[in-house]
């Protein structure tokens, strides 16, 4: 139905189909910038390094409290008794212990040499009135509902790590109401002199730092103390951390996806302008050689270079749009000249009873067949050319070579009509410069059908004893080609419509119909297809005309 919007194979329009791709740009943009930050940040919010090194710092802070004390005990808290030896004051080493341990939010454990707990910080009293003593967490002060959905967020990805495989395993915390030396691996060979390190985990995932180290005097082993502490301060620097962390993502996320849309619209903007502009030149809504095609060639970027090609592209179809209207009317026009003189002839045929003018009306005829004949030969060698010369290859083509055949060609045709005739053709003088390389990148043929062309125009206004003569030189990288010839000229304000469709100025005496007038015309549109140039212009001598002159000039090829 006329009018109807055009639809794809899918069923969808086809404008819309486009900008819904158009606005996929944007989704893509914003895609790339945000998944790469969001990985980047995710990375970050993992944060395994950075837990390993705050444990291996406060294991080394341990051992290192864990040095002091151990010479505090064994210093302070220890007796001599020549007939027992040394030991443990057990009623200064449990207050001992715990001034030591509590300051410090640790958790100190004293071991005898026989493996019996004489002292832990986490009690109060003797064995028979201890009071265990638990501390409550620091007070938090309000976050605020922006700290408080991080917070989530931070929760919500810490239990999601804690459902993966992956990390390292730790040994189970023992919780004994009465510990010995025995349960903890590293007490045993702390009586037995060395310091050891360790990371064991409760039964609720909180991991615990231990250190323990022997307690001597005079190089003589009294017991173990085990200092351990819990990661809840490790766990909430790191949970600052990734707050932190998380709140410069959330600043950056925003900027980026601002940036995103300010990118992608850049972009997608006028390339959707572009192709709403292409629509319309399709569906023809523009008739106007004001092409509406919008111009971002100010922006400096590819899409101001697709703005321009589109511009040039849209012109180059109006103005081969407008040629082919004009050689269509043309054509029509040159054709029906013959048609017309065709029937007159037929008609008046008939009428005629004497066989001398049907002979006549007869030859009328066959010149106009003979016109139309030569009329739709030219016309359709010129429809093809444009297709042949948009898909030919270029080779090397060598203009010295293709000139001297066609002069050889002239000069044989010329002595062949002498021997047969008195009729006497106009002479070739070929001077191109040295022997110099006349080598471009063309099409032989078309380039050989240029001065073919050019070389029988010549010959066709020279008097008969007149010279036509080639030259050719090289001029700023380019091969400039000149054909004279010493015939009428051409007249002044023609030079360009020579080169006109079905444009025809013949010398005086030639039949009409000879020429068809495009001959001139395919040589303008064969040399711009080589990127060259032919101008046409009279040759004067002192004030006078005393021929004509065409000028072609080609882009030299430099063969390697």
């Amino acid at each position: 139905m006329k009018g109807e919007i055009p639809k794809n194979n899918k069923g969808i329009d086809a404008n819309s189909g486009r900008r819904s791709r158009f606005r996929s740009i944007t989704a893509r943009v914003l895609a790339v910038n945000v998944l790469a930050l969001v990985i980047l940040v995710v990375g970050l919010l993992y944060l395994d390094r950075y837990k390993e090194h705050l444990i291996q710092s406060e294991l080394l802070s341990l051992e290192t409290h864990g040095g002091i004390f151990a010479a505090a005990l064994g210093e302070a808290a220890v007796t001599t008794n020549p007939a027992m030896g040394q030991d443990f004051l057990t009623a200064m080493a449990r207050p001992m212990v715990r001034r030591l341990a509590v300051p410090g939010g640790l958790r100190a454990q004293l071991f005898a040499a026989n493996g019996d707990l004489i002292a832990d910080s986490r009690y109060l009293g003797g064995k028979k009135g201890q009071v265990q003593i638990k501390e409550l967490p620091p007070p938090q002060s309000p976050a605020g509902f922006f700290g408080s959905i991080l917070g989530t967020a931070i929760d919500r990805y810490d239990w999601v790590l804690h459902q993966l495989p992956a990390g390292p395993t730790y040994l189970a915390y023992p919780e004994k109401p009465a510990p010995k030396a025995a349960d903890y691996p590293e007490a045993q060979r702390a009586l037995s002199g060395e310091i050891r390190r360790s990371v064991r985990a409760r039964a609720n995932g909180q991991l615990v730092l231990m250190v323990a180290l022997p307690v001597q005097r005079y190089k003589h082993v009294l017991g173990a103390l085990v200092l351990s502490i819990g990661d809840e301060r490790l766990s909430a620097d790191i949970r600052d951390v990734r707050i932190e962390i998380l709140s410069v993502f959330l600043i950056v996320l925003a900027i980026t996806v601002l940036m995103s849309l300010w990118l992608a619209g850049t972009i997608a903007r006028p390339m959707r302008q572009l192709a709403a502009a292409a629509d319309r030149v399709r569906h023809g809504q523009d008739q106007a050689r004001s092409v509406t095609i919008p111009d971002f060639t100010n922006r400096g970027d590819e899409i101001g270079d697709l703005s321009s090609a589109l511009r040039e592209m849209t012109q180059a179809l109006w103005v081969r749009m407008e040629a082919i209207e004009g050689f269509a009317a043309d054509v029509a026009h040159e054709i029906k000249n013959p048609l017309t003189s065709l029937k007159s002839a037929v008609e008046t045929a008939s009428r005629f009873e004497y066989p001398e003018q049907q002979k006549r009306l007869m030859a009328v005829i066959l010149d106009d067949v003979e016109r139309l004949d030569r009329l739709i030969t030219d016309i359709s060698d010129a429809s093809r050319l444009d297709a042949e010369l948009g898909r030919a290859r270029m080779t090397q083509v060598d203009i010295r070579g293709i000139l001297e055949t066609l002069v050889d060609i002239e000069r044989t045709t010329k002595e062949s009509a002498a021997k047969e005739s008195a009729i006497r053709a106009p002479e070739f003088v070929l001077a191109l410069s040295g022997d110099d390389d006349f080598t471009v990148l063309g099409m032989r043929d078309r380039l050989g059908q240029v001065f073919a062309n050019l070389i029988a125009n010549a010959v066709s206004f020279s008097p008969p004893d007149g010279i036509i003569r080639i030259t050719g030189d090289h001029l700023n990288g380019r091969i400039c080609i000149v054909i004279e010839d010493q015939g009428p000229g051409m007249p002044p304000g023609k030079f360009e419509a020579v080169f006109e469709r079905f444009y025809t100025e013949r010398p005086k005496g030639e039949k009409f119909g000879t020429h068809s007038g495009l001959g001139l015309s395919i040589s303008q549109q064969i040399i711009d297809a080589h990127r060259g140039h032919i101008r046409a212009e009279n040759v004067e001598r002192e004030g006078a005309v005393v021929g004509a002159r065409f000028v072609i000039s080609l882009p030299e090829h430099n063969r390697v």
